[in-house]
């Protein structure tokens, strides 16, 4: 489940800036992504470290992930057309299920490559060429982080989100591997390096499972948190004219946030004085989330009969 604050955050950008800032993000990591892989492959082909090779499996997916992303958020950002008419937003989610098992993959290889090692006691060269290597892929990693946290702030893109994962996972596997390095070299721990490779699949395997199950949140339509909901409960119901808001449902959808609810009106009303009031609450309601999709069932206040389907009027009624 997202943070509270970058739901409310994400709400206050059209879906044109939400576009602009995750793409913006995922050119920034791909980029970095390729200066990484090639750095990190010198250091392992010079070192033969098992653990520089856990780092270099990490950074080629990231690498993936990170154009998985770039394409997904500019692909959910396309308006609705004939065939989606719910717009294309779901392509963040899918894109972080995706990333998901990318991850998992790399986790498992480094398994496979690091547990013989135990047993090889292989010994690490270059120590300090390698540790400069990673010296230099924390400053890049931390960069790149920084810029991901300000998009998400801004857009709560599921897709960022997964993505940024990668890397704050890529700062603690890269200490790891120093550590191990380290251990290999100037302690004669040759034990150390596979450790370290270890602790990076576990790592990874961890995050794996979060963004899995955060992607899948979104594609089964979980509602928004709590203080969203209140928000927009509040921003209906701030004007007497318009009664309570009952049966509200919300989700997202990328750079899009869909809301239904019922609320109570007059039963003297005119057609023409309901929808001047449904259509005021809709803009309220848009001003301070600016890519909703609202949808407003009026009910005659005291009168409404139940008129759903039965499993979702049974849960109205519960």
């Amino acid at each position: 489940m997202r943070p509270v604050d970058d739901t409310v955050q994400s709400a206050a950008i059209s879906s044109a800036q939400h576009t602009r800032l995750t793409a913006r993000a995922a050119a920034l990591s791909t980029g970095v992504a390729v200066l990484l892989i090639v750095l990190k492959a010198w250091a392992w082909l010079a070192s033969s470290s098992v653990a520089m090779l856990a780092s270099l499996a990490d950074s080629t997916l990231d690498f993936v992930a990170s154009l998985i992303t770039y394409y997904a958020v500019r692909y959910a950002a396309a308006p609705p057309d004939n065939e989606h008419r719910f717009g294309h937003g779901k392509a963040e989610a899918f894109a972080g299920l995706m990333q998901s098992g990318l991850v998992a993959l790399s986790g498992v290889l480094i398994v496979m490559e690091a547990v013989p090692r135990f047993f090889q006691h292989a010994e690490v060269g270059q120590g300090l060429a390698s540790l400069a290597v990673m010296v230099v892929s924390i400053v890049l990693t931390a960069g790149i982080i920084s810029a991901q946290t300000h998009a998400i702030r801004r857009t709560g893109s599921i897709a960022t989100r997964a993505d940024r994962l990668h890397y704050v996972g890529d700062l603690v596997s890269n200490l790891a591997v120093m550590a191990g390095i380290g251990g290999a070299v100037w302690f004669g721990w040759t034990w150390a390096d596979a450790a370290a490779a270890l602790v990076v699949a576990a790592w990874l395997g961890w995050g794996a499972l979060q963004v899995a199950r955060e992607a899948a949140d979104h594609l089964l339509d979980r509602e928004l948190p709590d203080a969203a909901r209140a928000r927009i409960r509040a921003l209906a119901e701030s004007v007497p004219e318009l009664g309570r808001v009952h049966d509200l449902r919300t989700r997202t959808s990328g750079p899009y946030v869909h809301i239904q609810f019922h609320v109570d009106l007059a039963p003297a009303l005119t057609l023409e004085a309901a929808h001047k009031i449904v259509v005021a609450a809709e803009e309220r309601i848009r001003s301070e989330f600016p890519t909703a999709d609202i949808i407003i069932h009026p009910d005659p206040r005291g009168r409404a009969e139940p008129h759903g389907h039965e499993d979702f009027e049974r849960r109205r009624a519960h």
